[in-house]
């Protein structure tokens, strides 16, 4: 009975114009797991090598606070990733569409596994014979 009564508060609480959503959750739950959710599959483009939901750098703030105006607006999650990938490119998703500039980045694993098995069927073969 708490829970119902606390997510129907958390519900109705609006976002203040103050608050700092680059350090700050949503007061709504649900949509703050959508936000963090979005935020995880997401690259910082300072550091490059975490997401923005780890990174602690300013652009990552920045980037945490798009995301949560944009998910507490209303808007769905995959409409706020496509237009961080329109403003940013496609290296900001760690998830990038495929296209003539990814597909090495999806083709390069078939084509090591499909290298690596045609070394080992040829060291077999000649430790056969």
């Amino acid at each position: 009975m708490t829970l119902l009564i606390a997510l129907a508060l958390t519900a109705v609480v609006p976002v203040s114009p103050d608050t700092d959503l680059g350090y700050t959750q949503l007061p709504d739950a649900t949509r703050e797991a959508q936000a963090a959710e979005l935020m995880a599959e997401l690259r910082c483009l300072v550091c490059q090598g975490q997401s923005i939901h780890d990174s602690d750098v300013d652009m990552a703030a920045d980037m945490r606070r798009i995301v949560r105006q944009k998910i507490a607006a209303g808007d769905r999650p995959e409409d706020v990733r496509a237009w961080l990938i329109e403003r940013y490119g496609n290296y900001v998703t760690y998830d990038p569409p495929f296209g003539w500039a990814t597909a090495p980045l999806w083709l390069a694993p078939l084509l090591l596994l499909a290298a690596g098995l045609w070394l080992a069927r040829g060291t077999l073969r000649r430790r056969r014979k």
